[in-house]
């Protein structure tokens, strides 16, 4: 947020001239341009996981994160490096990482990238000193059509309501760009300054909601589920079933305007294809695993809960429907579909289905 003009080189410093001035805090992020171009990254020559990363992942391994973020990623040898750290030092948990999208080389490698992580972050306050503002919301689009291709969650993040650190109510201007991140149907969006150091905490995060709620709401209204074509990921025959019955669940889904999507997964592979499709109705998935029941969490539109499961379908529907019923999530009459890919224990060969029930 500061500007400086490279006056004069001497020895090992520069002096320079401020032209914009501002705050400049220690271990600031400083990129370097000369004529209109990019020269190249300040922290280019350092490691993407410092020795205090290293210790700050090991206490965060400790207390039972859910989730790592990586910052700068360059390639996607420093995502599989540190996959291999957190299940070396934590075997029985499953912690996602996520890259974080914000310099040259993220987007230089991004498909490889996201290939490997667990999910990505756009993060949009040091992509826009990496990259020149006006391509900002362009790179923030192709990042968020490219995770929902390859499957991957992705989170926008930086500057949604940046005005709300200091007052109650945010610009249109900032309603108008969180609108516009939820027609292109990110998973999540995140806040930062607004709630690490704002004066407005809940507010900014009820104005988020709000908006989000009212533009989702349009979005089904305008039927924009129909524009959308999305690429077969599934290689394998058994992939390409679950693939092909989560996008006819969907479809279904849409067509005879379901209440919710039901479905029973143990990985949780089925509910986050069913996700990408971004149906019209909630999407309840039910697992027997604590770890997958969190992680499910990042994904749009799920609503996961973990459920020891039967041997029985039908007991393990009915159980939902008293479950969800209770909650007042669904009522008598709801129309749902329903998918699964439980196996039984009897059988070696995953049971795939997907039915249409109404609720009794």
């Amino acid at each position: 947020m500061v500007r400086f003009e490279v006056a004069e080189k001497v020895g090992p410093d520069v002096h320079c001239r401020c032209t914009d001035p501002g705050l400049l805090l220690p271990r600031a992020n400083l990129t370097f341009w000369r004529g209109g171009h990019l020269v190249r990254e300040g922290n280019s020559m350092l490691p993407t996981i410092s020795s205090k990363d290293w210790i700050d992942i090991d206490f965060g391994i400790a207390q039972g994160v859910d989730f790592i973020a990586i910052s700068f990623v360059k390639t996607a040898d420093v995502i599989k490096h540190l996959k291999s750290y957190i299940a070396a030092r934590s075997p029985q948990r499953l912690i996602g990482v996520l890259a974080k999208i914000e310099s040259c080389e993220s987007l230089k490698n991004l498909k490889d990238i996201i290939l490997v992580s667990d999910g990505a972050m756009v993060a949009r306050g040091d992509l826009g000193a990496q990259i020149p503002l006006e391509q900002v919301p362009s790179v923030q689009q192709e990042v968020v059509q490219l995770c929902r291709q390859l499957n991957k969650p992705v989170i926008v993040a930086s500057q949604l309501l940046e005005s709300m650190i200091e007052f109650p109510t945010p610009t249109r201007a900032e309603v108008a760009d969180v609108s516009e991140m939820v027609r292109q149907r990110v998973d999540a969006l995140m806040l930062s300054g607004e709630s690490a150091m704002g004066k407005f905490p809940d507010k900014a995060l009820n104005v988020l909601r709000t908006v989000s709620l009212r533009i989702e709401e349009w979005c089904r209204e305008e039927k924009l589920h129909q524009h959308a074509t999305l690429q077969q990921l599934a290689t394998s025959l058994t992939d390409q079933i679950s693939e092909q019955i989560c996008n006819a669940g969907a479809l279904m889904a849409n067509k005879l305007e379901a209440d919710a999507i039901f479905v029973f997964t143990k990985g949780g592979h089925m509910a986050s294809l069913l996700s990408r499709n971004r149906p019209d109705c909630p999407i309840f998935a039910f697992t027997d695993s604590k770890d997958v029941r969190i992680n499910l969490n990042l994904r749009w539109g799920l609503i996961p809960f973990r459920l020891d499961f039967s041997e029985d379908i039908e007991l393990n529907l009915r159980r939902t429907f008293s479950l969800l019923k209770a909650r007042g999530m669904i009522k008598t009459g709801d129309l749902i579909i329903a998918v699964s890919d439980i196996a039984p224990s009897n059988q070696s060969n995953m049971l795939q289905s997907i039915q249409v029930r109404k609720i009794p």
